[in-house]
């Protein structure tokens, strides 16, 4: 992509009511995007059909969810669950008796792991292992999901698998170097790029963020033809992040969260819909904004962007429900600190120089450097102090909001995207929230 392409209309579902499946492709866990995506699926009709991660045994091993566990996953996606483990990635995968990639993570330490090497024909050993032991169990789900399909009837696939970081505690002290280090424990993230670590981990979030999508598409194409055949249609979309534009001194301006690891299995998804979008499937990759979820929460500092949309929300229309979330938004903060002192820090941040050579939308995914983490971690730290109580924050309130605006604009533009990727951008997200609350 040269360019983002952003959603500029509000759309609307002409495709899925009463009825029809909707598929997500991904355990729901927490708080998260799909969220929002499966309760638009709901109030229209939908039957929703979910898969499993699994779950891991005392020595490991992949298992299927017991009776008790499935019940309870069932209630939360509040539908029918396939218990084939779908586990993505090949970090716990390896030959019999052998070591898994995530064995070896932890055989690193703190100080050596940048000049730790690793059995690259080893590694591509665990990836088959794992990619065989993915595409054998979506084989038996695709299987599986047939009879959940009325003759006739729509489906839309959701993916929502993301991540891969290997289950290591030496990783963890890492990453908080990498994300969250400042001053003497700074740590700069091209450092994990381009250790055998990094292309470890690059090469697992290939395999969950990215090629996960692109084993969606492949195995579902005869139960796609045969959909069809009925006289259904079929919807892919799947999650990206590839930063977003924001209100910047009165303009809308693409920018991003430096540094972002996952950006390259991000845009590898990205490729994986245009290829279908080639070939006359209908799969878009919607980019959507910065919030704070339990995985987003190792980047320090990505709320930073998040914030703004109360100004979009301003701007796109304002009213009642704008009036009412700047209050409780402002009821969040310490007494002597308003909702304007924390937007005009985020603003200054956002045109302070140090920051204008990572809003190059082309050389994206940056490295990071001293100066911007300095800046990023160091705001993100002094506005969370801000607030009354550091478990309720402004940034908290936004996420949920986006997540049922993406949610929306997700679901209704599948009907018909017009395009493989799409940006949902904070104007067409402040415009879907007011729209909603209208």
């Amino acid at each position: 992509m040269k360019s983002p392409v952003p959603l500029t209309t509000l759309p609307k579902n002409g495709l899925f009511g009463e009825g029809d499946i909707f598929v997500l492709f991904g355990e729901l866990f927490g708080r998260g995007y799909a969220t929002g995506l499966i309760e638009a699926a709901k109030a229209a009709g939908m039957t929703v059909v979910g898969v499993t991660v699994g779950r891991r045994d005392e020595t490991g091993a992949l298992r299927a969810l017991t009776a008790e566990e499935l019940a309870e996953a069932e209630a939360n996606l509040g539908g029918k669950i396939i218990n084939v483990p779908l586990m993505a990635g090949f970090d716990m995968d390896a030959p019999e008796g052998g070591k898994t990639p995530t064995d070896l993570v932890g055989e690193m330490s703190i100080d050596t792991w940048q000049e730790h090497k690793l059995d690259w024909d080893h590694i591509a050993r665990c990836r088959e292992i794992g990619v065989a032991r993915f595409t054998a169990a979506l084989d038996k789900v695709m299987a599986e999901l047939e009879g959940h399909i009325p003759a006739g009837k729509n489906v839309f696939f959701a993916h929502t698998m993301a991540g891969g970081i290997p289950r290591a505690k030496v990783f963890l002290a890492i990453a908080n170097r990498i994300y969250k280090g400042r001053g003497a424990r700074y740590q700069p993230s091209q450092t994990l790029v381009e250790s055998d670590l990094g292309k470890l981990i690059l090469q697992n979030f290939d395999e969950v963020t990215a090629n996960s999508f692109g084993h969606l598409l492949a195995a579902s194409k005869p139960l796609r033809a045969k959909i069809e055949a009925a006289g259904g249609k079929v919807r892919y979309s799947a999650y990206g992040y590839h930063g977003t534009r924001i209100l910047v001194d009165g303009e809308y301006r693409w920018q991003t969260y430096t540094n972002y690891t996952q950006g390259y299995a991000k845009m590898r998804l990205e490729q994986f819909a245009e290829a279908a979008w080639a070939e006359g499937v209908h799969a878009t990759v919607f980019n959507c904004p910065e919030i704070r979820t339990n995985s987003s929460d190792v980047f320090a500092g990505i709320e930073l962007s998040l914030l703004p949309l109360l100004e979009a929300l301003r701007q796109e229309g304002n009213g009642p429900f704008v009036d009412a979330l700047w209050q409780q938004c402002a009821e969040l903060l310490q007494d002597g600190t308003s909702l304007e002192d924390v937007l005009a820090m985020v603003r200054a941040y956002q045109i302070d120089e140090v920051m204008q050579p990572f809003y190059n939308f082309e050389a994206w995914p940056m490295p990071n450097s001293a100066e911007q983490v300095d800046r990023t971690v160091g705001l993100s730290q002094d506005i969370v102090a801000l607030h009354k109580d550091r478990k309720a924050l402004v940034s908290d309130v936004l996420s949920q909001h986006v997540v049922n605006a993406t949610g929306a604009l997700i679901f209704g533009a599948s009907t018909d995207a017009g395009a493989p990727v799409l940006w949902l951008d904070h104007d067409i997200v402040a415009r879907q929230l007011i729209a909603d609350h209208a």
